[in-house]
């Protein structure tokens, strides 16, 4: 007789996405003539830009001819994409990286969830908190989480680091040490960044304390303030505490294209297994459960850093931004406390009359046509706060908070 893994029983309810799409598609169903606008998952709207999809359709010739088609890619990725992300998004900067310390995946969501594969079951998590919903999701389905108490909302062997407007959004150190951080900068959901003294901070304590740092940069294309880290080895002895994950959804529009990647040094190592570079686990890992990203994908990839990528990329992240400031100038112009979107494409908010995130949701849902995220799922901390994405259109981003501020 088989059976299931009994640590999926324990997760509250379905996906938090999930969720609100089927909110959003029961109200449509019983409103079929309201015009919804959707300001919450945060899918992009701008096609791809010309020199990607020039260098796609380069890809697909190339896999029409015997001569020049393409099977199964490397494990690893090709060291053509591979190579050329060291050199932009690392050697600019003044970090240094071998080849095969970049890992090309389908995406950093994949990552995020898959990388608990390498660690032990009694590692113990700490999060942000609020957090994007796969770290704390993965971990549970791995057993790693302990129970989920519905009463606050939380898992018993989860480390939360509330990160509010109180505190700034600058996580304290947890009196209890943990094993694994989480850390995404700039943040999802908050819209927030940790300056470069602040991440300084955090490799330093993980370096004290033995542990290693998941950092989450997806959203790095849209720093725009100087003292914010653009990768977390910029600050001193990362490459010995820290794993980095990046994706071209957000920076590149490739949401339903698929590709990022996992940066892990070889500096980094176990406790336990001091001569184990963590690199070979993942490299294990990799090859044999994933069958690597396309070539076609993966020439995409390459196009984004060039020239013509680069300006075009950058035309759209501007474009989203100007979403952000429009969401953001006119909440904060109807009295509304924000924060977040400059160095993100997140707006986070409190909610008015000290309502709860949810009943905020069914409330600008019916009265206004607008969707948006309730901040309570992205952890107890996320209650009273709610996210807005600027990856609408202008047209839509503008009806949308014009709604919002006429509520």
């Amino acid at each position: 007789m088989f059976k299931i893994n009994e640590n999926f029983l324990k997760l509250p309810g379905s996906y938090l996405f999930s969720t609100i799409a089927k909110k959003v598609a029961e109200y449509k169903k019983n409103n079929p003539d309201r015009d919804i606008i959707s300001l919450g998952i945060g899918d992009v709207t701008q096609p791809l830009a010309p020199a990607i999809v020039e260098a796609m359709h380069r890809a697909v010739d190339e896999m029409g001819d015997e001569r020049t088609f393409h099977g199964y890619s490397p494990d690893l990725g090709y060291e053509f994409l591979r190579q050329t992300i060291i050199d932009n998004d690392y050697q600019s900067r003044g970090v240094s990286l071998e080849v095969d310390e970049v890992f090309i995946s389908d995406g950093a969501k994949s990552d995020c969830g898959n990388i608990v594969d390498i660690f032990a079951t009694d590692n113990l998590i700490a999060v942000t908190d609020p957090v994007y919903p796969v770290y704390v999701d993965s971990n549970a389905m791995a057993g790693k989480t302990g129970d989920y108490d519905r009463n606050s909302e939380s898992w018993t062997r989860v480390i939360y680091m509330p990160c509010t407007a109180e505190n700034d959004f600058v996580p304290a150190f947890p009196k209890q040490v943990p094993d694994i951080i989480y850390i995404c900068c700039p943040n999802n959901p908050t819209g927030t960044a940790l300056k470069k003294k602040d991440l300084q901070a955090w490799v330093d304590y993980a370096l004290e304390n033995q542990a290693v740092i998941l950092y989450d940069a997806a959203y790095e294309a849209y720093i725009s303030e100087q003292d914010i880290p653009h990768t977390i080895y910029e600050c001193d002895g990362a490459k010995k505490c820290a794993i980095e994950m990046r994706s071209f959804s957000k920076n590149a529009g490739f949401t339903g294209t698929r590709l990022g990647f996992t940066v892990i040094p070889k500096e980094l190592t176990a406790v336990d297994h001091p001569d184990v570079a963590v690199n070979s686990l993942w490299a294990r890992r990799h090859g044999t459960k994933f069958n690597g990203a396309p070539y076609i994908v993966q020439r995409a990839g390459e196009a984004v850093y060039s020239a013509a990528g680069r300006k075009q990329t950058q035309e759209q992240i501007a474009y989203y931004m100007q979403n952000a400031a429009t969401i953001r100038e006119g909440l904060s112009s109807a009295g509304y406390d924000v924060y977040g979107g400059v160095n993100a494409p997140y707006i986070w908010m409190r909610t008015p009359d000290n309502m709860s995130s949810w009943d905020f949701f069914d409330k600008l849902l019916k009265e206004a046509n607008v969707v948006g995220t309730p901040g309570s799922g992205f952890g107890p901390s996320g209650e009273g706060y709610f996210r807005l994405t600027a990856f609408g259109t202008a047209e839509n981003t503008k009806r949308a908070i014009d709604r919002i501020t006429s509520m």
